[in-house]
């Protein structure tokens, strides 16, 4: 396997809508004419702490789109998926409440990410699938063969 840092086949990062007045914000993160819109599954929220780190999971056949309304989190994902164009690529993002934006996921890709602080950042994945344990295989922040070192700033 080859170790590259760059775009990922597959992944998009589309800038979004925050619209901010002196009552509070409305984030706008994905409608079904979208182009990022496929197929709705479930809506789910992930807190992460300041320097925490959730990794690795891969989803199967489950496309993720995640926007980051509050807080900040460095994202981190591993291309290993037999005959793409960019197997061994790992692809780093930063997002959150200052560059908030919709990050697409296609299935077959490890994903992780870390809070950047300060505080807990929130993270909401609209997945094309309902969450099924079988369709995710998990391991270790340190478990890949090519492992992301965490601890970067």
């Amino acid at each position: 396997m080859r170790t590259a840092t760059g775009a990922i086949d597959g992944v998009t990062v589309r800038p979004l809508a925050r619209i901010a007045d002196a009552r509070g914000v409305v984030c706008r993160m994905l409608r079904a004419d979208d182009p990022a819109f496929e197929r709705f599954g479930e809506v789910y929220f992930s807190g992460v702490h300041e320097g925490a780190v959730k990794a690795w999971r891969r989803h199967r056949r489950t496309t993720s789109n995640l926007a980051v309304p509050v807080g900040r989190i460095r994202i981190v994902l591993v291309d290993d998926r037999d005959g793409s164009p960019t197997a061994g690529v790992i692809q780093v993002i930063e997002t959150g409440e200052t560059d908030y934006a919709l990050v697409t996921i296609p299935p077959g890709l490890w994903t992780g990410w870390r809070g950047l602080g300060p505080g807990l950042a929130l993270v909401a994945n609209c997945a094309t699938d309902p969450h099924h344990p079988d369709e995710v295989d998990r391991q270790e922040a340190e478990a890949l063969k090519e492992p992301y070192r965490w601890l970067c700033p």
